[in-house]
């Protein structure tokens, strides 16, 4: 296990500060609020995966071309990225390519972000996301631990056996519902049984779906509320379109892999329970996982017919959801300006070194 003082220590040596990321899932997003905010950016990328980032040039000011992702963990890496006075922006990708176990233990360069806290976001977790929720006094949505009592529909949230980034949702209604469709999917090798035996069933929220976005570190004044995207998912989106004469003769298998982004606002008179929720959520993790949250994190919601906010999912680290630097008008009403977590970051990196407080606001 790192110490968080050795990482400190690190920290506290570096001059010129860089930010690095690795080339996937919201690299982009990050380099370009680095860049606004005046700092050099240093991007790692897997072999042949590395097209976006040369097409975008202006981002990234170096380019690492690895042969997979988790080499950005090698020795050799770590101490460049040390020797440069790098800080790494966590994302889904980092987590998933590097592993939890080798961000708490061997990857001895400054994370902007609580390591700790990164594997909170599985469920299956001991102080998981439904642990912190439940801390916190948020709603989510009710669970099923037996399948054999799933009487209502349900939502089976399980990882791909292939891809690791990707899950495989499918909806129930019943414990023979539940059966059929799982054999299917362990036979089809969409997954695996030992991830099935670790999925979690919950009961299908229905309403509105929004993912709301905040911002907070120890050297925050406030739970900063970023705003709002909607995912679009494959295939579920245009086979929700066709009419339902259409859709019951068609028999396809339906996918809820997330494709892109969508942006969205909600109604005035709601932004009270946002933000609560948001002040809530950073209160009970500071409890749990000391020093608490430090950056951007997604509380994934539905919005019911009776107003109520009930969430879903937890995103730890950078949500991945570019549409929010153009679109939101929260980050305007606080700051007078419109940009996303990419942006926010850069600027409480500025605001830390500025400040003598690096070592507050990395682990």
């Amino acid at each position: 296990m790192i110490k968080i003082s050795e990482i400190k220590k690190i920290v506290n040596d570096y001059s010129d500060v860089k930010i690095g990321v690795l080339g996937s899932h919201s690299a982009l997003e990050i380099m370009d609020g680095a860049k606004d905010e005046g700092f050099q950016t240093k991007v790692f990328c897997q072999k042949g995966r590395e097209g976006p980032y040369q097409r975008f040039g202006r981002l990234s000011d170096e380019i690492t071309v690895l042969n997979k992702f988790k080499d950005m963990a090698s020795a050799k890496i770590q101490k460049e990225l040390r020797d440069s006075n790098t800080i790494i922006i966590p994302h889904r990708s980092l987590t998933v390519y590097l592993g939890y176990k080798t961000i708490e233990n061997s990857f001895k360069v400054p994370i902007f972000g609580n390591r700790k806290l990164f594997q909170a976001e599985e469920r299956t977790a001991k102080k998981g996301q439904y642990y912190l929720l439940e801390k916190a006094r948020i709603k989510y949505p009710k669970l099923f631990k037996d399948p054999k009592r799933i009487n209502k529909p349900c939502i089976v949230k399980v990882q791909e056996k292939k891809r690791p980034l990707e899950r495989a949702f499918f909806t129930v209604s019943s414990y023979k519902d539940y059966k059929e469709k799982s054999e299917a999917k362990l036979k089809q090798g969409l997954i695996a049984r030992k991830d099935l035996q670790k999925a979690s069933i919950e009961e299908l929220a229905i309403g509105t779906y929004m993912n709301f976005n905040f911002f907070h570190t120890p050297i925050s004044k406030q739970v900063d509320f970023i705003g709002i995207e909607r995912r679009l998912q494959t295939n579920i989106h245009d086979f929700n379109a066709l009419p339902a004469k259409e859709q019951l003769e068609m028999d396809i298998e339906i996918q809820n892999i997330e494709v892109g982004h969508t942006p969205a606002s909600i109604r005035e008179s709601l932004l009270e329970k946002v933000i609560k929720m948001g002040d809530k959520f950073v209160a009970a993790v500071k409890k749990e996982y000391a020093p608490g949250i430090i950056g951007p994190f997604s509380l994934q919601s539905v919005i019911t017919k009776d107003l109520e906010l009930i969430v879903y999912d937890v995103s730890l680290r950078v949500p991945g959801n570019p549409i929010v630097a153009t679109t939101s008008p929260y980050t305007k009403y606080q700051y007078g300006q419109t940009f996303g977590v990419g942006r926010r970051i850069a600027m409480e990196i500025k605001r830390a070194q500025e400040e003598d407080r690096l070592d507050e606001i990395v682990t």
